[in-house]
């Protein structure tokens, strides 16, 4: 004969078992009472076997479980947590023929994404500046549209704070543009600082409802691009040098007066967009041990999968 629990076998079971020392017979006479209605037994004959497993497997019992929500402490600095990005946020589909659209950008943001990419090229025109993933057949939207977007839906999920990160291929005036498009959109929202002089980052605590602009200074900019044109042209022989330096002041809209001297102040040159810029980025230059070295300021570096995969294995504990 099958043995039936009564109030009293239940009452021992939340204690003994479940650990709940608080429990009485009124929560198992809840139990009782709420099974009764949904399991459809009679509380008086008491659990059989088979309806106390239907009850521990009710759904009353494995509802979806509630999101915790922010339960650590916020007040380390930004680069001590792991933020949830995205890469090429802007695409609707694939990488290589899809639309850029301002719905992705919004669908990343009110699911908690807190790093969004945006890839900055010219219009067709050179006379504005459009977002789009370069070198591909996928459609540009406007950057003011994504910007707005931005604007909108950054802290639809929490008050955290969101990064903006520009992959930049503009000229000077483009980026004065940018710089203007940028100031007056987000207003008051927009994080500002001196990165060089900034030696950890603020917390996500102290940073709500901010938005963070994280890019490679104007000069690093140019420098890839120069290194890049000088690369092309020692393979297509020294006579052609000329010709690359003129293509590449021309694309870029640069004058012998950009294409700085180390010793120059670049922050004369781009004040209004290096302003923008709270967290600085670059690739890495040499190893991965050089990379790791503390200059004393905040910055973000750039590591392609496979080089990140390496340096896992090598230099673990010092990147987590």
């Amino acid at each position: 004969m099958c043995k039936k629990w009564l109030i009293r076998s239940v009452s021992r079971f939340l204690i003994e078992v479940q650990g709940e020392q608080n429990a009485s017979k009124d929560s198992a006479q809840a139990i009782f009472n709420s099974s009764h209605k949904h399991l459809k037994f009679l509380p008086r004959k008491g659990f059989t076997l088979d309806i106390f497993i239907r009850y521990l497997l009710s759904d009353d019992q494995n509802g979806p479980l509630r999101p915790l929500g922010v339960h650590h402490d916020m007040s380390a600095p930004l680069a001590h947590y792991f933020l949830f990005t995205s890469h090429n946020t802007y695409l609707t589909g694939n990488q290589i023929s899809s639309n850029s659209s301002i719905a992705p950008i919004i669908d990343a943001l009110k699911r908690g994404v807190k790093v969004i990419e945006l890839d900055l090229w010219p219009n067709s025109k050179k006379d504005d500046v459009e977002v789009r993933h370069g070198g591909t057949l996928t459609r540009p939207v406007e950057l003011i549209k994504c910007l707005r977007a931005i604007k909108d839906n950054a802290f639809s999920a929490n008050e955290y704070p969101v990064v903006i990160t520009f992959e930049d291929h503009l000229n000077q005036t483009l980026q004065a543009k940018v710089a203007k498009m940028v100031t007056i959109m987000f207003g008051e929202l927009l994080y500002r600082n001196d990165a060089k002089k900034l030696e950890v980052f603020p917390s996500p605590g102290s940073l709500k409802r901010k938005i963070l602009i994280s890019t490679k200074p104007p000069k690093e900019y140019l420098d890839e691009e120069s290194s890049m044109e000088r690369e092309d042209s020692q393979r297509q022989g020294s006579s052609d040098d000329e010709l690359t330096q003129n293509t590449y002041k021309k694309k870029l809209g640069a004058t012998n007066e950009v294409l700085l001297d180390e010793d120059e102040d670049e922050d004369q040159i781009f004040p209004e967009y290096r302003s923008l810029i709270s967290i600085h980025a670059g690739k890495p230059k040499g190893g991965i041990d050089d990379c790791l070295i503390d200059t004393n300021t905040v910055r973000r570096l750039s590591l392609s999968e496979q080089e990140l995969e390496n340096a896992v294995k090598t230099h673990g504990a010092a990147i987590i």
